[in-house]
Parts: C-alpha cells; structure tokens; sequence
C-alpha cells in the first residue's frame, strides 16, 4: 500500500454502486484517502439496491461481474442474483474500507466549478454546501426510470408499478396483470411470477432478441486461485468474441440467422413466432439472455398482444383494436432513459456553461470520463462506455485513470486540468464515425441507445481490451494546467 499523500485534493464522490465503491478501492490502493462517497439512499449498492423484482440477476456470469480484486467470493450460481450480488457489493465495501468513507441520505443536487478558487462547489437537496478540488459522477447510467406516456395512466383504480420501484407487498397469486413492456427486466420477471398469476396479458411493443444463457462450470468458491482466473479469461474471451461480432453488419447478420433458427426450436407454433420475431436487425437493441422466456410466453395463462395501447382506463387497458383488458395489477417493464447522464444532477463548469448546454447536440466526453470545459471533473459509466460485457472491467479502467488524474492534481503545484476541446471533438468523431459503421445506425433501429435525435451516445463500439490500453494513462498533453 502506497503512503498517503497529505497534499491529496479533497474528492467528491456521487454514487455508492460499483462505480464509487470501485473507485474508493483505487484511490486507496494510490494512498488517497481525502474523498467521501455521497449516496442519496440509506444503503449503497445502484441499481442492484433498487431493482429487487422476483428473479432479478444478471446476465454476465458471477465470475466476470465481479471485481478484478475480489475473486475469491463464493457465487453460489454462476448468474449473480440481485440479493447476492448487493451482498457482495457491500462484502467489497466493508472489506476494503469504502464503506467508512460513504455519507447516506446525502443526495448531490447541483454542482458549480469556481474557477477562481479551483474546487467544485456542490449542494445537496437538504441545501447543505459542500467544497471538493475534485467532483466524480458515479451514479450509473440506469438510475432514471422511464414510464410510458399512455392515455389515462392516473385514472387505473387497481395495483400499478414499475418494475424498478417493485411492490413487495404485491401478490401475483391467481391475478390477472398487465405488463407493459419487453425488455431486460421483465424476460426476468415474467417467468418469476407466471407460475402463481391467473393471467398474464404481456402487452409488447417491440419483439426482443433472446438468446439462451451460456452456462459455465461452476464451483461456489470457483476452485483454485488459479482456476478462478482461468475461468474469468475464458468467459473474458468470449465476450470480447461477442463484442467482435456485432462491431461488424457481416457477423451480426450470421448472429440474426443462428437466432432465428434457435427461436423456431424455442417456438413451435408459427402465429406466436411470428409476434415473438423482431423487425429490426439483431445487435440494434441490447440482445437479451434468458432460458425461461420463450417457454414462459407459452404457458396457457400468458397472453402475449402487440395490438397498441389506446388508452389505460379505470379497469384496465383498451387496446388500438377496441378491445377492454379489464385487470387486476399493472406492471411496467419499461426500463430507463440511460442516455440522460447524471440526471437529476446539475453540473455547471467554467464561464456559468451547465452541462446541459454543453451537451445539446447529445451527451460527449474523452474516453466518457472527462469533458471539455468541466476542469476537474470525472464521469464513471459516461457517455459511450456501456458494453455488451461487464461493465466492471470499464468502471475499473476509469478509476483507475482518475485515481491518475487525482495524483496528477495532488502534486501541490497543480491548480486545476481541463480537456483540451479539440482532444474531445477528435476522439467523438472517432466515436460515432466508427457507430456509424455498425448496425447500431441502421436505418430501422430505434433504441435506448440513442438520444432523443438519433445519436448513439451509451455504447463502446470496440472491445474491452481497446478501452483499457487507451485508458491505461493520462497524456498530459490532452488536458490544459493551471499552476497554484
């Protein structure tokens, strides 16, 4: 362990999900232990605290959707589920000193650069001011919650919900429940509650692309040391394999072939496949993994309808078609809006420039952690950095490039460093030049991806191993100093 430097720029830190807590692990490793951790729950853990509906996990295996500093974690299954992966996380925190550094019940609202000061000056919503040389955004990119704008929603006189904000009171037990929505969340809640429903009416909009889960060799304590690390290569390996082939219109097209072909063995009856199969080419959407989906969706209690939404009434939902859906709960499996960074936040930087303004044109930043104009100022899962990986791997390159910078900005001679804005149009162009190639653009793919004008402004369009060499250090020359 490094000796602490004395001279180690106050740091702000907002969001206690594996962003902050990954963070707080490096600075600390560098010797930094001026920062604190500002989290607007009673609890740490993001969208792993929030999202507790019934068969909530994730999609990239245990051994990978971890820490690369804590491996040694008994994963009881080789999919992380939403209680042990939030038991893990404060495992993590607990274990490497994070947890001593977060302030509960403290939410950033807004957050000024004072340029002649050189600090951020943040307020929280309980008015309280607080001064940081140095302010980190790590609340994640799935934190804003996205409700459909649907005729009618506050006239419903029975249970309704979203999925992210889950009723756990609610018993599916013998009801008839709408659920509006077919994305991630709900491949995973539906099969949960199908077996005690009466009656599913899953009202899709949007066909998916579901593939099977791979399925690794699993051992709770994974093994070895050694065969703990092997295993995380290999599953290492086959998503950057994964990644390789939907950067390329070619072998996302192979990729569409292979899944329709997997989806007639999973569908049998051709009216069903027919609604189940998408209009849009595979890799537009995040392609989703489930083994219980397709057999869910034909059970005799599960309806599956893609006739519109007119209006949701006092009783239920009237589709497009006249029909009425009288029902007992509705459930929105509608997701979030990622491509609002940082919301509800307010960042403003030098010359009174809000964050906002600067990105009109869509969300931009160098390597999705800093941004022009904004000195001092550290994004963690920024603009285009979500991958079709785990996110980990990303949020630890990024903190380990800001625990650089914070050095950089603990030397006792520098002030303050702002990207160079000819460095951030470069590396954007590159950016969406290189999206734009990919089946992401393509004409008839409409996504969470992208803002509200068509901009790709949440994914990586390489692999991981391309972000961490070009994160791997900080070119000086990328960023203009002032000296104290």
């Amino acid at each position: 362990m490094a000796s602490r430097d004395n001279r180690s720029p106050r740091i702000a830190i907002a969001g206690s999900g594996f962003g902050g807590i990954g963070l707080a692990y490096w600075l600390k490793k560098a010797g930094i232990d001026n920062f604190t951790i500002y989290e607007r729950a009673s609890e740490l853990g993001g969208v792993w605290r929030d999202n507790q509906y019934p068969g909530a996990a994730c999609d990239v295996p245990s051994r990978f959707y971890s820490y690369s500093f804590e491996q040694d974690y008994r994963w009881s299954a080789p999919y992380g589920t939403q209680s042990e992966i939030l038991r893990y996380l404060n495992h993590c925190a607990a274990k490497h000193g994070a947890l001593e550094h977060i302030r509960f019940g403290t939410e950033i609202a807004a957050a000024s650069f004072d340029e002649a000061a050189g600090l951020w000056r943040l307020k929280t919503n309980d008015g309280e001011e607080i001064e940081a040389e140095i302010f980190v955004s790590a609340v994640g990119l799935f934190n804003k919650i996205a409700y459909p704008d649907i005729e009618g929603q506050n006239t419903y006189q029975g249970i309704q919900f979203h999925s992210a904000r889950w009723d756990q009171k609610f018993d599916p037990a013998g009801k008839t429940i709408a659920v509006i929505g077919t994305g991630a969340s709900a491949v995973q809640f539906v099969p949960a509650i199908q077996p005690a429903a009466g009656t599913i009416k899953l009202f899709q909009r949007t066909a998916q692309y579901v593939t099977s889960r791979m399925v690794p060799d699993h051992k709770p304590d994974g093994g070895t040391k050694i065969a703990r690390r092997w295993q995380r290569l290999r599953i290492f390996r086959q998503f950057e394999n994964i990644n390789f082939r939907r950067g390329s219109i070619e072998l996302t097209a192979l990729a569409q072939a292979e899944f329709l072909a997997y989806l007639e063995t999973q569908v049998p009856d051709a009216k069903l496949r027919a609604r189940l199969t998408p209009d849009y080419r595979f890799g537009c959407k995040r392609v989703l993994q489930s083994n219980d989906w397709y057999p869910a969706l034909q059970k005799p209690n599960v309806e599956v309808i893609d006739t519109p939404i007119k209006a949701i009434t006092g009783a239920g939902i009237d589709t497009s078609d006249g029909t009425s859906h009288p029902v007992d709960a509705i459930i929105y499996g509608t997701g979030f809006i990622p491509t609002d960074f940082l919301a509800p936040m307010q960042i403003t930087g030098l010359g009174g420039q809000s964050l906002d303004h600067a990105w009109t044109g869509g969300a931009e930043a160098y390597l999705g952690i800093t941004v022009s104009g904004f000195p001092n100022f550290f994004m963690m899962y920024g603009p285009n950095t979500n991958t079709a990986a785990s996110i980990i791997f990303m949020l630890e390159n990024q903190a380990r490039y800001i625990v650089k910078c914070a050095r950089e900005l603990g030397r006792g001679t520098v002030h303050t460093m702002n990207l160079r804005g000819t460095v951030q149009r470069e590396y954007n162009a590159e950016i969406q030049t290189r999206i734009g190639k990919t089946v992401l653009m393509d004409a008839n793919c409409h996504s969470y991806f992208q803002d509200p004008s068509g901009k790709v402004t949440t994914q990586w369009p390489g692999q991981l191993l391309e972000y961490k060499r070009r994160t791997r250090r900080v070119r000086l020359s990328d960023y203009a100093f002032s000296r104290a």
